[in-house]
């Protein structure tokens, strides 16, 4: 009888055990609000991700969107560009720095062929002679005449451009708008960078957009630097953006370009010297052959067969100049 109630109280103290074991897993939680807890952290946390999810979204859609922006605005300035390759006559008079009309050049482009027409005439020359002096004078010299001024033009242009963007990143970072930071540099800087800009603002009195104002710049002054000027003036109107940086940036990039263009000029002296050397040595013998020795080297002009002799010298001499001219020419 004891060893059957020892045994009964053992089941029972078993059971009781168990059934607290089985109370205290699942009745607890209840009862004390753990479970309750956990699922208001698994919300919570739940939110959190996806406000975390919605967020970054966001920002890839909205850096997806500028991205497309500057893109499209990369290809309509290239598509703008290619077609600025070959400017009319009135445009290359206006990068020239010349205030001519078209009629003035053609004007000025007949008075030149007259006057070397009609020294030819008073030295002789033949027909066909004149009217190769009168097509080359008439058409090469204000055409070589409007490429040396406006190359002129373009490196005043350069050795001021650098200058007139750090004035616009000083006064945008000091909280001025971009069109009196403009003005500024319309009113206070040097010429041509002083014209130019005054063209831009102008044109933005009238009303036209900011973009397209610097966008004309281009026109007037062809070049790489202004190129980059236009592209970071218009993203940023369209995309946004830090200006004051991208200025900034651009800044340092062309005063960069210019000690580069410093060292090319420098390394390249030698080689350019050569060269004149070279191109300039027929032609001093000749005059020197000429000077002590003149009959014997006055058959290239009193024979027919020494005029023949001449011309293929010329044009050996001139394809030699253009290939060492080539050479030397660093593009940077």
């Amino acid at each position: 009888m004891l060893d059957d109630r020892i045994i009964s109280l053992a089941i029972a103290v078993m059971a009781t055990i168990a059934v607290g074991g089985v109370a205290w897993v699942f009745v607890y939680p209840l009862l004390s609000g753990e479970r309750r807890t956990e699922k208001r952290v698994q919300t919570v946390a739940g939110r959190r991700n996806t406000g975390a999810s919605i967020a970054k979204a966001k920002a890839e859609a909205e850096a997806g969107k500028r991205r497309k922006a500057v893109q499209e605005t990369l290809k309509e300035l290239e598509s703008k560009q290619k077609a600025r390759k070959r400017p009319p006559l009135r445009v290359r008079i206006a990068q020239a720095g010349l205030k001519w009309s078209v009629k003035g050049y053609l004007a000025f482009s007949v008075g030149v062929a007259f006057v070397f027409t009609f020294f030819g005439l008073i030295f002789g020359a033949q027909p066909i002679v004149l009217l190769a002096i009168m097509i080359f004078s008439g058409v090469g010299i204000p055409y070589w005449m409007l490429g040396f001024l406006k190359k002129r033009r373009m490196k005043k242009f350069l050795q001021e451009f650098p200058n007139a963007v750090d004035v616009i990143v000083r006064g945008v970072k000091a909280g001025l708008p971009l069109g009196d930071c403009l003005r500024i540099v319309a009113g206070e800087v040097q010429e041509p960078v002083k014209t130019e800009f005054r063209h831009v603002v102008e044109s933005q009195a009238l009303g036209l957009p900011l973009a397209d104002c610097v966008e004309r710049m281009y026109d007037g002054m062809p070049l790489p630097e202004v190129n980059f000027f236009a592209i970071v003036i218009s993203i940023q109107q369209k995309a946004g953006g830090n200006l004051s940086e991208a200025l900034g940036n651009l800044a340092k990039v062309l005063r960069d370009r210019k000690k580069m263009q410093g060292k090319i000029q420098a390394m390249s002296q030698e080689a350019k010297a050569s060269a004149a050397i070279i191109g300039a040595l027929p032609v001093a013998v000749m005059i020197l052959v000429f000077v002590t020795t003149p009959s014997y080297i006055s058959l290239l002009w009193t024979e027919r067969l020494g005029h023949i002799m001449l011309a293929g010298c010329a044009v050996w001499m001139l394809m030699g100049v253009l290939v060492m001219k080539k050479m030397i020419n660093f593009k940077f």
